[in-house]
């Protein structure tokens, strides 16, 4: 996979359409802070590939991986046993996020060819339904059973949708005719969205009636921009449960840069050298993940702590066997999960600090 497709995709999409057990330890340490990490390999379903997209405070994983069939189906990691999570009565399945309950969500596919948003929970997937089109997903789910996604209308265009106690409740959209609220990128949409913190905000990013993507947030039954942030074209993808707003946003000049989003001012977390940065991820101790270009224009999975950004492959030794690529979620514990290549195969990473 090449680590310029996301900056490429990402570039494009904001300036139109928003919606085993392999080990390795290495140690980094500034001023102020010292701490090391372990590298796990989450293994696969018995195909070659697997990759992580979220994690929970009691270090369960969830993600997709290829079965011995071929075939992407999600899956739960817990105490070092991979799961499969199965369909919905198709051949594949993601999972996207998972709270502290051990209730997981993602999108499946269905027996009538569509894909549908699901909360899988103590063995059972059930699908979370549409809003009058034919496909929906679901990307995070919070410590109270709450489900954010994007699923399409009747119009065929995607809105963002809360789920609970049962239902579906359309969310709305910004001036446009689109909105996601959904944490990564859906293949065959012309979307990104993003996530639900505890208390039930929401955040995510439409499109306007100008063609430019504006982040919101959702609370209390209303959709706000997040425009305070200045610039064009925002991404909001991740919220703590302090109100903390991770993203990324581009400017007039055309780079994109991570930020952090607190009290309607925006903090730009930079880049590893390059002219290009997204945030995944923000934990509630207000540590966030995400990939960053470097001076030589190859983007890298950073996390941002005290202030600094911090290359992650620069602090694994060079025989580890390991070259990460995306960090896509952490724990409260600083535990990181996404995608890197072992020995040459794409897998699903845990970094636990040690």
């Amino acid at each position: 996979m090449k680590t310029h497709w996301l900056r490429n995709f990402v570039l494009g999409l904001v300036g139109a359409v928003v919606i085993a057990l392999g080990l390795s330890i290495f140690t980094v340490s500034s001023a102020t802070t010292s701490f090391s990490y372990s590298v796990t390999d989450l293994g696969t379903l018995g195909g070659s590939f697997s990759r992580a997209y979220g994690i929970n405070d009691k270090g369960q994983v969830v993600g997709c991986a290829t079965t011995t069939s071929g075939s992407l189906h999600a899956f739960l990691w817990s105490n070092g046993t991979l799961q499969d999570l199965g369909t919905l009565g198709g051949s594949y399945s993601q999972a996207h996020g998972i709270n502290n309950t051990g209730q997981v969500v993602g999108v499946a596919g269905t027996s009538s060819g569509f894909t549908h948003a699901f909360l899988w929970h103590k063995g059972t997937m059930k699908d979370l339904g549409i809003l009058g089109g034919n496909n929906s997903h679901a990307n995070r789910i919070n410590n109270i059973g709450q489900v954010v996604g994007g699923a399409q209308s009747s119009s065929g265009t995607y809105h963002a949708f809360l789920w609970e106690k049962g239902k579906m409740k359309d969310l709305g959209t910004l001036v446009g005719n689109s909105s996601i609220a959904n944490e990564i990128l859906l293949r065959g949409n012309s979307t990104i969205a993003n996530g639900i913190n505890n208390t039930g905000q929401v955040v995510g990013s439409g499109r306007s009636r100008g063609g430019t993507s504006h982040a919101f947030l959702w609370e209390k039954g209303k959709m706000k921009y997040l425009d305070t942030l200045g610039g064009l074209n925002i991404l909001a993808i991740s919220i703590n449960n302090r109100g903390q707003v991770v993203g990324s946003g581009r400017s007039r000049s055309g780079t994109a840069h991570a930020f952090l989003w607190e009290k309607g001012k925006r903090k730009d977390l930079g880049t590893l050298g390059g002219n290009f940065s997204i945030a995944n991820y923000i934990n509630n101790r207000g540590q966030v993940v995400g990939e960053a270009d470097t001076s030589s224009g190859f983007s890298q999975p950073f996390i941002w702590v005290n202030g600094r950004m911090r290359d992650l492959n620069s602090l694994i030794p060079t025989n580890s066997g390991w070259k990460l690529i995306y960090a896509n979620a952490i724990d409260k514990k600083g535990q990181i999960v996404g995608l890197g290549s072992f020995n040459g195969q794409n897998r699903a990473f845990l970094l636990t600090p040690t």
